[in-house]
């Protein structure tokens, strides 16, 4: 077991295939100047603000009870709870600050009183057990029970992390039902830790469970679904996700990612096995791609194929990390770039499942580009055109994705 506050200096030479922080894990575990704070950060004032999250405007989000609510196709969701700020090391980059500054955003914009509260409710073992071995939830007790440590070089427990892991699944599961049986019109889950690299047998990549998973698993099985597609936009593939659903030809997983890169998998040529093939799509890109490259992948691949595989309801794993100001990645997107995306799955919800999209935080490690991003986010969920984007673009020109795209057409059968 590792030390459970600081990674030896062992691990933060090894590839970044096998080690997310990879070859920054020096500047991020130990100068750790992004990351151990939050700037500008007021204690008192996050005080008041969770006092009116909690206490205020969402009286029934923190350990409280479920509310009902009556269909209204205006409605958007919110999934919180302070739990998930209890999951966190400073000295890593997946931890609390993230979430602090996306709440903060919540504050800044008045957009807490304009969402609805969704219970982080905790799964229960059944459901877990929907994605997950028992072994791998025995796993995550013990850890959390024995005060923490790491589960690899790059994933940690505290002894919150169970309690937090299983209301984040638990949160998303009821999020994402509520939409299907139209009590919400769409949602966003802002949950720790994340999970689109958990695997059926182990955590990994930060990732505990696999919330997407766990949530589209429980769809198909309890609400008696036949379609749904994943799309995933961290700048990280999500193998856990792919893992789970590569055989199921009930799930379209769509990613774009950089590549190559963290966790090494995410080729054009993984396309699903078994009664599964032809439901996965990977679209990686090149370190330096930007938003024209991102936007020509999902306008000439992404959406096409699924319109042809006409969902029942979109799962989005919200990952912030493909932003230029990312300290673990290479991509150059904008916030004015990932809104865009953001906007145009909402109306392809819109066109396709009555508007059945629900969103769950994944990556993204600049604080400012959380706050801002996730805010965007939220904005696009309640239809309305606010973006804001203060950071601009890098400057840099893009690679060229020509050969990519014309490789997954041919794949996919799009020509």
């Amino acid at each position: 077991m590792l030390d459970a506050d600081v990674l030896p200096e062992s691990i933060c030479n090894r590839n970044h295939f096998q080690v997310k922080t990879g070859i920054l894990c020096t500047r991020i575990i130990y100068k750790n100047e992004h990351h151990a704070t939050h700037e500008g950060y007021k204690p008192w004032l996050y005080i008041t603000m969770l006092n009116t999250l909690d206490n205020r405007s969402y009286p029934n989000m923190a350990h409280g009870t479920q509310q009902n609510f009556p269909p209204n196709d205006n409605t958007t969701g919110l999934v919180y709870d302070p739990i998930f700020l209890e999951h966190t090391k400073s000295t890593h980059p997946e931890n609390r600050e993230r979430l602090v500054s996306i709440l903060d955003g919540l504050d800044e914009f008045h957009l807490q009183e304009r969402l609805i509260p969704v219970r982080a409710r905790p799964a229960e073992e059944h459901e877990l057990l929907l994605v997950h071995t028992q072994h791998q939830i025995r796993r995550v007790q013990s850890l959390s029970r024995e005060g923490g440590g790491y589960f690899d070089p790059d994933t940690y427990a505290t002894a919150s992390s169970y309690d937090a892991a299983v209301r984040a699944a638990g949160g998303l599961i009821d999020l994402t039902l509520s939409v299907i049986r139209g009590e919400l019109h769409n949602g966003f889950a802002l949950v720790r830790p994340p999970g689109h690299h958990a695997l059926p047998d182990r955590p990994m990549g930060f990732c505990i469970f696999n919330n997407v998973a766990i949530a589209a698993q429980a769809a198909l099985d309890r609400e008696g679904l036949s379609r749904i597609v994943i799309i995933d936009f961290d700048v990280h593939h999500g193998n856990g996700t792919q893992a789970i659903f590569e055989q199921d030809p009930r799930v379209l997983y769509v990613s774009s990612h950089q590549y190559p890169h963290y966790p090494g998998t995410g080729a054009v040529t993984e396309t699903g096995t078994g009664e599964g093939a032809g439901t996965i799509l990977n679209m990686p890109l090149p370190a330096g791609c930007g938003d024209g490259a991102l936007m020509r992948v999902y306008s000439e691949i992404a959406f096409p194929l699924v319109r042809q595989f006409r969902p029942e309801l979109i799962l989005v794993s919200a990952g912030y990390d493909g932003h230029w100001k990312d300290p673990l990645a290479q991509l150059s997107f904008t916030l004015k770039g990932i809104n865009t995306l953001v906007e145009r799955l909402v109306a392809l919800a819109d066109e396709l499942c009555e508007g059945r999209i629900v969103f769950t935080l994944e990556g993204g490690y600049d604080l400012a580009v959380l706050k801002l991003a996730a805010a965007n986010t939220f904005f696009a969920l309640l239809h309305e055109d606010e973006v804001h984007d203060p950071l601009g673009a890098p400057g840099i020109p893009e690679p060229d994705v020509s050969n990519v795209v014309a490789q997954l057409i041919t794949l996919h059968n799009l020509a």
